[in-house]
């Protein structure tokens, strides 16, 4: 039985529940695996407008579940497979076409943390606490998960980060652009409330923008520029397209289908 939770709240928007909290929700191997295949499939599904990643029982999520490490991690050959499943997972979540946002209260800590910046938006409960303690496990954190940090952080409060090791809380994340918003409530209620006119507008515009936002930004704009081009003509042809045309037109809200 899988501890990757999907379902939806609403026929636009799913839920995926990390459901392992005698381990604070720490990931095991199965775990991230069964991460990567739930946001690949939701970003099959043209009914999904919205995917919002949590955890269950008051905790986001802890990281690598270090009990399995001296299995699975004994040395840099079995370390490099099993980062190798983490970091598709972590690209299973960025490839996604529709909004993410992570849904945090609790721990969010290393892998954790790189999970909720995998998202495109973070929503944070003010009991959050966030951190990554590689230094203090002697692990190196991955070239993914730094340029995740740096693209949100920027290069300063990134070494502060990973050169100390210790935990923030939601109010100091806030303050360096780890997260956009504390909440005092709950934080899936909050991150739909947060993302309710993207809900309506045309998805492949959404995923058109992802995709140069983010080739943009990870530098990849010359390998990434045939999607790119196939996309902007797809949204051309789309019927989305002249929806959005004839509803501003007539005055109104527009209907889109995702095709």
């Amino acid at each position: 039985m899988s501890d990757i939770l999907v379902a939806k709240r609403t026929p636009q928007i799913a839920i995926v529940t990390i459901d392992r909290p005698a381990r604070r929700n720490a990931c095991d191997l199965a775990a991230w695996r069964d991460l990567a295949a739930a946001f690949t499939e939701l970003g099959r599904d043209r009914t999904i407008r919205l995917v919002i990643l949590t955890g269950a029982a008051g905790h986001f999520c802890a990281g690598a579940d270090i009990s399995e490490f001296a299995a699975l991690r004994a040395d840099s050959a079995t370390g490099a497979a099993y980062e190798h499943d983490v970091e598709a997972c972590y690209a299973a979540i960025a490839a996604l076409p529709q909004p993410s946002i992570a849904a945090v209260s609790g721990s969010c800590v290393g892998g954790g943390c790189a999970l909720a910046m995998s998202c495109d938006f973070r929503i944070a409960r003010g009991d959050a606490r966030f951190g990554i303690p590689a230094a203090k496990l002697g692990a190196v954190y991955t070239i993914r998960e730094c340029n995740l940090l740096i693209s949100l952080v920027g290069l300063a409060n990134a070494k502060r980060i990973l050169y100390g090791g210790d935990l923030m809380d939601a109010a100091a994340a806030a303050r360096i652009g780890l997260i956009d918003e504390r909440v005092d409530g709950d934080p899936i209620e909050a991150a739909i409330a947060f993302a309710e006119t993207m809900i309506g507008n045309a998805p492949l515009s959404i995923a058109g923008a992802k995709l140069v936002l983010q080739a943009i930004a990870q530098g990849t704009l010359d390998h990434s520029k045939p999607a790119i081009e196939a996309l902007i003509d797809r949204a051309f042809d789309s019927e989305d397209s002249k929806e959005g045309g004839r509803a501003f037109l007539e005055k109104r809200r527009p209907n889109f289908s995702g095709r």
